[in-house]
């Protein structure tokens, strides 16, 4: 089973077939609400853009890439052990990390750490439940530790091109779920689905992703360090 085959079944009916088109909805709806957000009350903050603007991009970037393989995940429900332990770490880890990191990058270590965690440990036990305790208690460590770090690695490289490590983070992170995405694809290539989400479900966790984040960004406490 190549890449190559994985990379054809984007443009089928499938689940794969979801993916991208997942990926598009998942942005459309966060711009979308950031550009009610920009136009009722964004643009009267000082500096926006320049304090906010990077952060909150990719973070509307990073939904979009975790999104997809929570449906794809969703579309058949069961997987073996290993498999789903595998699910629940990876996605439980990047959300965390993501999460954390751009928060802390604007409000601080605490901030992020907390926003990171609950973000990672959701979405964790979410996904990992689909195999059982073990794949739950992987989302729940996952998730915690992703959180952590994602929001240590932003302060220890505030004063160090922490935007060039914010495009370096999303870039390893891209990969990596793009990889799950294959993983999931080779395990269930003779399984038939067992459930289908409808974009409602992509619009509704866009939608709250990413009105919490402007909401906790740019109205939200901070640590000393970001006054």
């Amino acid at each position: 089973m190549s890449f190559k085959e994985f990379m054809k079944s984007l443009s089928n009916d499938g689940v794969e077939g979801e993916i991208i088109k997942t990926v598009f909805i998942s942005l459309i709806t966060s711009f979308a609400i950031f550009g009610l957000f920009y136009l009722l009350k964004l643009r009267y903050v000082e500096n926006f853009i320049p304090k906010y603007g990077f952060y909150l991009f990719f973070a509307i970037l990073s939904y979009s890439l975790i999104l997809p393989s929570i449906r794809q995940v969703r579309a058949y429900k069961e997987f073996p052990c290993m498999t789903g332990m595998m699910i629940g770490m990876t996605i439980g880890m990047i959300s965390g990390f993501l999460a954390g990191f751009y928060i802390s990058s604007t409000n601080g270590m605490f901030y992020g750490s907390i926003f990171g965690i609950l973000v990672g440990i959701t979405f964790g036990v979410l996904n990992g439940k689909c195999c059982g305790v073990m794949g739950f208690m992987e989302g729940i460590t996952a998730g915690f530790m992703g959180g952590l770090m994602g929001a240590m690695t932003a302060i220890m490289m505030l004063n160090d091109n922490l935007k060039a490590a914010g495009v370096i983070v999303f870039l390893v992170s891209a990969v990596i779920m793009i990889g799950l995405n294959f993983m999931i694809y080779k395990e269930t290539r003779n399984e038939e689905r067992k459930h289908k989400d409808s974009e409602f479900f992509i619009i509704v966790w866009s939608f709250v992703l990413t009105t919490i984040t402007i909401l906790i960004m740019v109205f939200g406490p901070r640590s000393v360090l970001l006054q």
